[in-house]
């Protein structure tokens, strides 16, 4: 399976500094291994200029952080499927846990957006993890099957062969705490048992990946890529990863 590393940047970065970004992994791409897929999500504001600074070329797709399940309507501040759609962007966030803590996302808003992402052409990459409090009463796998099955409710097996799944578990997100590739790896195999259709399905980890840690996830059998943070922030080491992300 080709792996994938998508780059959330989060609420980081103005338009110029962006463009400032993408030029340094534009400067790298030709190091990118051909057997990893490669994203990166923006903030909005930042879409358009990256999306043109994208263009003309196949390795890097744009990605959006979050989006509405609405193709459109009375919705303050909120941005739809058709106008990522238009800006050329090929994957979204869907239920961070940022998203969960800070923006009232719940399972119910995220089977919707995924639903509504599927319907428009964009693959959805769906987030599930537990809080530390879980993880420390035992109920890691429990807490992250219950969302996944959640986040599937009601899509049809063609559909579910389509989106991405992220293992994030909340307590290593910006933390410097990162799972254990072979603990990560066992919870994605939960994960990926929790339907029939996830077998073929990319499950990417995420929470504190560097280039140091990337090729000891890489290894395992169940992670299929990363979804990166605060070190897809910066050209160089955000293209490390990619290199190390190749499927060993």
């Amino acid at each position: 399976m080709k792996a994938l590393v998508v780059g959330n940047w989060k609420m980081h970065d103005t338009i110029a500094q962006a463009v400032q970004l993408v030029d340094g992994l534009l400067a790298v791409v030709d190091q990118f291994p051909d057997t990893v897929d490669v994203a990166i999500a923006p903030p909005f504001t930042a879409l358009q200029a990256v999306s043109e600074r994208l263009r003309g070329q196949s390795r890097i797709a744009l990605g959006a952080q979050t989006m509405h399940w609405e193709d459109a309507g009375p919705f303050t501040g909120e941005i739809s499927p058709p106008m990522l759609k238009d800006l050329g962007v090929g994957y979204v966030i869907i239920g961070h846990s940022e998203r969960r803590a800070f923006c009232a996302e719940t399972d119910e808003t995220v089977n919707k957006k995924a639903h509504a992402a599927l319907k428009h052409a964009i693959t959805p990459i769906i987030a599930v993890g537990e809080s530390l409090d879980e993880k420390s009463a035992g109920q890691t796998k429990t807490k992250v099957v219950m969302q996944t099955h959640a986040a599937l409710r009601d899509l049809t097996s063609n559909q579910i062969r389509q989106i991405v799944l992220a293992y994030e578990p909340i307590w290593a997100i910006g933390t410097g705490r990162s799972d254990d590739p072979r603990n990560a790896d066992s919870t994605m195999q939960e994960i990926r048992s929790a339907n029939a259709e996830l077998q073929d399905v990319r499950i990417l980890y995420g929470g504190s990946v560097k280039p140091q840690n990337m090729a000891g996830y890489a290894a395992m059998p169940n992670i299929d890529g990363a979804l990166v943070g605060g070190a897809s922030l910066a050209a160089d080491s955000f293209a490390a990863i990619v290199r190390a992300a190749a499927p060993r």
